[in-house]
């Protein structure tokens, strides 16, 4: 005997999976942001932010979490070789730089007159300006 299937539901179960796996998570930084690692082996470093990853919640930053990759040639005028680039860290183990004294601070968002949303840094109180 033959078991029915219903299509309808399983369309909307793949649906549904697929908008879990889509969710980005909220992040405090943005590109061009300059950040303080305060945990890992880079711990203490600062750099600019290279690139965001909003789904998996990391954030490549210049300087820090060098990796080694063994690259192989694909044409011929290209060099094979080892290269070292920067590695994607998790975002809650950085920390804005304050504008102003320099320090690491968390941050808190406050909306203006004008409706535009900004940055305020929780130590010193002064907006971050977004660099893009």
């Amino acid at each position: 005997m033959r078991i029915l299937r219903y299509r309808k539901a399983e369309r909307l179960k793949n649906r549904r999976r697929h908008e879990q796996n889509a969710e980005r998570m909220k992040l405090h930084v943005t590109r061009g942001d300059t950040v303080r690692v305060m945990r890992g082996d880079d711990k203490g470093k600062e750099g600019k932010v290279l690139r965001v990853y909003p789904k998996t919640g990391r954030i490549t930053i210049e300087g820090v979490n060098i990796v080694k990759k063994h690259r192989k040639a694909r044409r011929e005028n290209e060099q094979s070789g080892i290269i070292d680039f920067p590695a994607p860290v998790h975002a809650s183990n950085v920390m804005l730089i304050d504008p102003k004294s320099g320090a690491p601070t968390r941050v808190r968002a406050r909306i203006d007159d004008d409706g535009t949303k900004e940055r305020i840094s929780v130590k010193s109180g002064d907006a971050i300006p977004r660099t893009r």
